[in-house]
């Protein structure tokens, strides 16, 4: 599990941490080099960082996934569990003290 985790994260951080300015960057020197036009490289990083962000989602999403999965399988309370015990802490407190009130 903690392979798989290790080996999602490192294939979308390439993708998904590309910053606008290393984007920008790439941009220049191919348009310096003559590889692609100005509007060619402008088009290119708007793709590229929009692929970026895709995975970087993606990313989130898998290792979401990976960690509800895995509280699952463990059986660990969610926030959702925990808020429905402590109602009905509540309502046995309200309980206790209505009976203890009647005594």
């Amino acid at each position: 599990m903690k392979e798989t985790l290790k080996n999602m994260f490192f294939f979308g951080a390439g993708a998904a941490f590309l910053t606008k300015e290393k984007l920008e960057e790439l941009k220049t020197e191919l348009v310096e080099k003559g590889k692609v036009t100005q509007e060619e490289g402008k088009q290119l990083v708007e793709d590229m960082f929009k692929k970026s962000e895709e995975a970087k989602n993606q990313l989130e999403e898998k290792i979401q996934h990976a960690v509800t999965d895995q509280l699952k399988k463990r059986n660990v309370a969610t926030g959702e569990d925990l808020a429905e015990l402590k109602s009905q802490v509540e309502q046995l407190k309200a309980m206790l003290e209505k009976m203890s009130a009647e005594e």
